[in-house]
C-alpha cells in the first residue's frame, strides 16, 4: 500500500512559549482508501538535546537538580536529571549540549557520543529529542548554575557511577529523557569505564 497524508486545514490555537495548532488532517488506511478527516491539537515546541557526562578516571558521573513545574502536582518538583534544555533556532543538537553543559554544569564538552534520537510524543508533538554522553574530566564539577533571565536554579550532582545507576533503579531519576540515557549508561558502563581521556 502507499503511505500518504494531507492536511485539510491548520488552525494556530497559540503563539507563546510554546505553539498550539489544530491540525485537520486524512491518511490512507492499511486496508486500503482513506480516513476520515481527523482533529489533533499539535504542540510545537521545538527540539531538545541532552548530556550526560561521564568520567572514567574517577567513575563518576554529573547530573543537575532544578525546580519541574510538570511534576508539582505528582509530588517533590525538585527532579534530578541529567544536562538538557531546548535546542535554540539554527543550532544543532550538538551545539546546544556544549553550550547547555557550560550554562547548567560549568563544563566544557569536546568529544560527544551519540546515545540515541527519538520523538518524545509523535501522537502530539513535533518535539525530537537528541541525547549525547560525553567523557570529561570531573574532577572540579560541582556548584550552583543557571540562567538568572531564565529563572534557572541548577544544582551540580557529582555522584559515582553505581550511586548514578541506583537513582535510575530506585525511580528517582523520573523523567524519560533522563531514564533512557542513565539506562544506556548501566548497559554501556563497563566499557565506558575502561576508556582513558
Amino acid at each position: 500500500m502507499k503511505k500518504e497524508w494531507k492536511l485539510n486545514q491548520r488552525e494556530e490555537i497559540y503563539d507563546g512559549f510554546y505553539k498550539l495548532s489544530r491540525m485537520h488532517f486524512q491518511h490512507t488506511l492499511f486496508k486500503g482508501g482513506w480516513s476520515e478527516s481527523i482533529d489533533r491539537e499539535l504542540l510545537e515546541r521545538g527540539n531538545v538535546a541532552a548530556l550526560l557526562p561521564y568520567d572514567p578516571a574517577t567513575d563518576t558521573v554529573v547530573l543537575v537538580e532544578q525546580f519541574r513545574v510538570g511534576s508539582a502536582a505528582n509530588g517533590n518538583p525538585w527532579l534530578t536529571e541529567v544536562i538538557a534544555g531546548m535546542v535554540e533556532p539554527g543550532e544543532s543538537p550538538d551545539e546546544m549540549v556544549r553550550r547547555e553543559a557550560r550554562e547548567e554544569a560549568g563544563l566544557e564538552v569536546a568529544e560527544l557520543l551519540p546515545v540515541c534520537q527519538y520523538y518524545s510524543s509523535p501522537g502530539s508533538s513535533t518535539e525530537q529529542v537528541f541525547i549525547y554522553a560525553s567523557l570529561l574530566d570531573l574532577s572540579q564539577a560541582g556548584g550552583l548554575y543557571g540562567l538568572e533571565e531564565e529563572g534557572e536554579d541548577i544544582r551540580v550532582v557529582k555522584v559515582s557511577a553505581p550511586e548514578a545507576i541506583e537513582l535510575l533503579d530506585s525511580g528517582v531519576i523520573c523523567n524519560a529523557l533522563s531514564v533512557i540515557a542513565m539506562q544506556w549508561f548501566k548497559l554501556n558502563h563497563a566499557s565506558l569505564s575502561a576508556r582513558a581521556l
